[in-house]
C-alpha cells in the first residue's frame, strides 16, 4: 500500500463501512460455527465443509483487514464542497471527443471507480487530464487507444 491519501465520497466510505460490518457480523460469524460443527465430524482431511470453511475463512480476514485498511487511510471528500467552475474530485462531468460524442463521468476514490456505471477513479488517465479544466477547456489523453481530445461541456457537483 502506498502512502498517498485515499480520497473517497461520502457514498464510497458508507459502501466500504457496509461491507466490512456484512463480513464481520454475519459472513464471518456464520463460517466460524460452519467450521466448528464440520470440524466435530471427525477427519478434517476429507471434510469438504471444513476444508472449505477455512478457506473462505482467510479469504474473508484478508479482505476484512484491507477494508480495515483503506478505511483508515480514507480522506473522505464531500462533492458539493469543491470549487464550482473546476472539475476537482467528485465532479460529474461531461465531455465531448472529436468526434462530438458526449460521455459523462464522475471522478471518484480508486475504491469506488466503477467504468460501466460512468464513475472513474480521480487518478485515471481520463480524470488526470481534465482535472482543473472549466468548461470550453480542451485536454488531449493519452489512452490505450491512441490520443484523443476531449472537450468539458459541463460540471456537476452532485
Amino acid at each position: 500500500m502506498n502512502d498517498r491519501p485515499n480520497y473517497i465520497t461520502p457514498d464510497g466510505y458508507r459502501r466500504l463501512r457496509e461491507e466490512y460490518e456484512r463480513l464481520f457480523a454475519v459472513e464471518r460469524p456464520q463460517l466460524v460455527e460452519t467450521i466448528s460443527w464440520a470440524a466435530g465430524n471427525g477427519d478434517r482431511s476429507e471434510n469438504g465443509d471444513y476444508i472449505y470453511g477455512r478457506k473462505r475463512l482467510r479469504e474473508i480476514d484478508r479482505r476484512l483487514g484491507w477494508l480495515s485498511k483503506r478505511m483508515k487511510a480514507a480522506r473522505i471528500v464531500e462533492p458539493k464542497e469543491q470549487e464550482a467552475g473546476k472539475v476537482l474530485f467528485g465532479a460529474t462531468v461531461t465531455l465531448a471527443d472529436e468526434d462530438d460524442n458526449e460521455r459523462v463521468v464522475t471522478l471518484v476514490g480508486e475504491d469506488e471507480a466503477e467504468a460501466g456505471a460512468g464513475r472513474i477513479s480521480w487518478n485515471s488517465p481520463l480524470a488526470r487530464a481534465v482535472r482543473g479544466a472549466g468548461v470550453g477547456d480542451v485536454r488531449r489523453v493519452s489512452l490505450p487507444a491512441g490520443e484523443r481530445e476531449y472537450e468539458v461541456i459541463s460540471i456537476a457537483y452532485i
